[in-house]
């Protein structure tokens, strides 16, 4: 599992799971923040369909946070102003960077969630096709 398959497990899925992974690295590593989280903006760039241009559609607010775990740096950036998340992101992304070995157990819990967040997809997807009115039947 890559880095941003990762995150966006993290990002969608149940906010305990991040902190759960978070407070397991805490609890044996000496964590160095680096920078605390905080507020910053990012352009959000999109691709034009007709002609497959870039342009900038605007800015997003995000929060982000830098930590340290022996000498390994761990980057946490998300959309809105969670800082916790983003802390916890950047905790688990240094454990992952440097390689411990409690990083090794997480794969199958992350894939779990993934199953979960599935899960949730089709269950609101079915509810919002039910809504859904065929246009067909009226021509009858």
């Amino acid at each position: 599992m890559n880095r941003r398959e990762r995150t966006q497990i993290l990002v969608d899925g149940s906010p305990q799971l991040a902190k759960e992974l978070a407070s397991e690295i805490e609890a044996s590593y000496a964590v160095n923040v680096i920078e605390q989280p905080n507020n910053g903006l990012v352009m959000l760039k999109m691709r034009e369909n007709a002609k497959r241009s870039l342009f900038y559609l605007g800015e997003v607010i995000v929060v982000e946070a830098k930590v340290e775990i022996n000498g390994h740096l761990g980057l946490g950036i998300v959309i809105g102003t969670n800082e916790n998340l983003a802390y916890y992101l950047a905790v688990i992304d240094a454990a992952y960077n440097a390689a411990l070995p409690e990083t090794a157990w997480w794969a199958k819990k992350l894939q779990t969630e993934r199953q979960h967040i599935n899960e949730n997809i089709k269950f609101r997807t079915s509810k919002i096709l039910k809504t859904k009115v065929s246009f067909e039947t009226m021509d009858e």
